[in-house]
């Protein structure tokens, strides 16, 4: 995958086989613009027709205040409702390309995330956060109600009660209260947060690349089907692995005693 400069996103690989994509608008607290929703179309579309060597990536934030604080209503401002209509387009691709996305996606949540931000750590496949954030879905506050999947991910997290709760209200809650709701999978301090993140997330890339994502595929689509039907598709996707070069890798290190050396093949 070529990392290409883009207007609103920053891309780096700091560890082997690890990309992080970085929400860059700080001063407006990382808000979803137009552009921001075509440049993470780009990244996440872009990972799964071809991920090249990344094996993990963890989705963060610029600056400390916001991990992102909804859609940019600055730029809404005055829209005609087609023109609304065809940005949320924008954003409603981005989002189920990253709901797509093969590789396994860590929110590093630094910040407040609300709506749209929310959103974008729902789809992610599981979030580390500071004890400092805050988390909102506020938009029928303002006329309107979640559509990148608030509705579909949170209660698919917390249960369809304390969505409705969330969602209805739009009333912030803690970093702690996302913890004990499934939101989060970690509490972070702020000096804590990014160590953590890259040493699940280095863990991750350290494992063998197609197992890894064909244990992705199995859980977030059997969760979708009966418990019978899912468990034919694992063994479907588990097959899949038993002629790879790394799974014969993964046998000849461990009988040698030795860390394997994964190909993705």
């Amino acid at each position: 995958m070529k990392l290409d400069p883009l207007e609103t996103l920053s891309l780096e690989t700091p560890a082997p086989h690890v990309l992080v994509v970085r929400l860059n608008r700080p001063a407006v607290s990382n808000a979803l613009n137009t552009q921001m929703g075509l440049d993470l179309y780009s990244v996440w579309s872009g990972l799964f027709q071809d991920a090249g060597d990344i094996r993990c990536v963890v989705f963060a934030a610029a600056g400390d205040r916001a991990f992102c604080g909804g859609g940019d209503l600055k730029e809404r401002n005055g829209m005609t409702d087609e023109a609304w209509r065809r940005q949320h387009e924008i954003f409603e691709r981005a989002f189920w390309a990253q709901l797509d996305c093969p590789i396994p996606i860590i929110a590093a949540v630094s910040g407040h995330a609300y709506a749209g931000g929310l959103e974008m750590v729902l789809a992610s496949d599981f979030a580390y956060g500071v004890d400092t954030a805050r988390f909102a879905l506020t938009e029928v506050t303002i006329g309107i109600m979640p559509g990148a999947g608030g509705t579909q991910t949170l209660p698919r997290v917390v249960g369809e009660r304390r969505a409705k709760e969330i969602i209805l209200a739009g009333k912030p809650f803690t970093a702690a209260q996302a913890a004990d709701w499934g939101i989060l999978n970690s509490v972070c301090t702020r000096e804590e947060l990014w160590p953590a993140v890259m040493e699940t997330a280095t863990a991750i890339a350290g494992n063998a690349p197609l197992s890894v994502r064909q244990a992705k595929k199995s859980i977030h689509f059997g969760l979708q089907m009966d418990i019978r039907t899912a468990l034919r598709f694992e063994i479907e996707a588990y097959n899949h692995l038993v002629g790879t070069e790394d799974r014969i890798e993964g046998i000849r290190s461990f009988n040698e005693k030795r860390k394997p050396v994964f190909k993705g093949r």
